[in-house]
């Protein structure tokens, strides 16, 4: 993807501003930290919906809206910005981009390319790609997977997040006014650290038309913000309270399985039960069973035939008591 032209590329590693930059006021944005460069300028809208328009509706247009204040990303810090856009015709798009100054190739781009360049790998021309010193991708995913086209000229929402914690960078797309996403459409495994370090790093958000484009690109809305991470509290590093910051942890786990713990313990219980159940089951069958045949065996089925009673009759001979006497 030409994403930007060398113009738009030198405007973003100049650390002053140029003397072409506009003087008008952008919507949406603050005047004090944001200009515009080259063919930007600001469309006024009579329902209030002004934006910054990056390109003209004519070839080889190109524009720019930069920070004036560098980044700096020395120490562990944590980048988040969104801003909404809209892109209407054939062209290529637009890309959100940090570069260092003094180095061409020093830059990391978040393109959103509405054109199909096979010499790069792009899989169309309505996906979202992360650039690193190169314009070809080294992540990229296809927008129409989740049902957005970017030059419809429909208002869409992109949000773009690097954790320095976890040095990963995040990006997400919906249409304008809906939730951010949870899940991004794509990400990157990186360390802005390691590639900048204490150079004063750049951002922007730039577009260009080709030789034969008219491609219209319109920003509505950009907002930037950074957060110092503590060693401390990255992921990669060991924690000032090991012991403090591992019983958090188990704490949060706790009671993450506490309701499969109780359950377990359900089932456990009603196993036990079960099992006690059938043990005394079968004891009563073995030896209560048992016993009772025992003493049905011990009673004979004809009592009267074993057992005789006899009549014994005594006689007395009353001569000879009378002898006797």
């Amino acid at each position: 993807m030409v994403a930007f032209s060398l113009f738009i590329l030198c405007s973003l590693i100049l650390l002053v501003q140029p003397s072409s930059s506009s003087t008008q006021q952008p919507p949406n944005l603050d005047p004090d930290s944001i200009y515009l460069l080259g063919d930007a300028h600001v469309v006024t809208a009579a329902d209030a919906d002004s934006h910054v328009r990056l390109t003209r509706p004519a070839p080889s247009s190109s524009g720019i809206l930069r920070r004036r204040e560098p980044l700096a990303f020395a120490d562990p810090t944590s980048l988040s910005t969104e801003f909404s856009f809209s892109v209407t015709g054939h062209g290529h798009g637009l890309l959100l981009v940090l570069a260092a100054g003094g180095n061409l190739s020093n830059y990391v781009g978040v393109e959103f390319d509405t054109s199909k360049d096979d010499n790069v790998g792009d899989p169309n021309a309505n996906h979202v790609g992360i650039d690193v010193g190169s314009h070809v991708s080294v992540a990229v995913a296809n927008v129409s997977d989740v049902h957005l086209v970017l030059n419809n000229g429909e208002k869409l929402n992109a949000w773009v997040d690097y954790e320095a914690s976890s040095k990963v960078l995040e990006v997400r797309l919906s249409k304008w006014g809906a939730q951010k996403p949870s899940d991004p459409i794509v990400s990157h495994d990186i360390d802005f650290s390691k590639i900048w370090g204490a150079n004063p790093v750049i951002a922007g958000i730039s577009s260009s038309n080709g030789a034969h484009s008219v491609q219209v690109v319109s920003v509505y809305s950009w907002k930037l913000s950074l957060k110092k991470v503590s060693v401390s509290n990255g992921l990669h590093s060991l924690p000032a309270d090991p012991h403090g910051n591992n019983n958090n942890k188990f704490e949060d786990e706790h009671k993450k399985l506490c309701p499969l713990t109780v359950l377990a313990g359900v089932i456990f219980g009603t196993g036990c039960v079960a099992m006690v159940t059938f043990v005394v089951l079968f004891m009563w069958v073995i030896f209560f069973q048992k016993g009772e045949e025992e003493s049905l065996v011990k009673i004979p089925n004809h009592p009267s035939s074993d057992v005789r009673y006899e009549r014994i009759d005594v006689a007395v001979d009353k001569n000879a008591h009378g002898d006797e006497s």
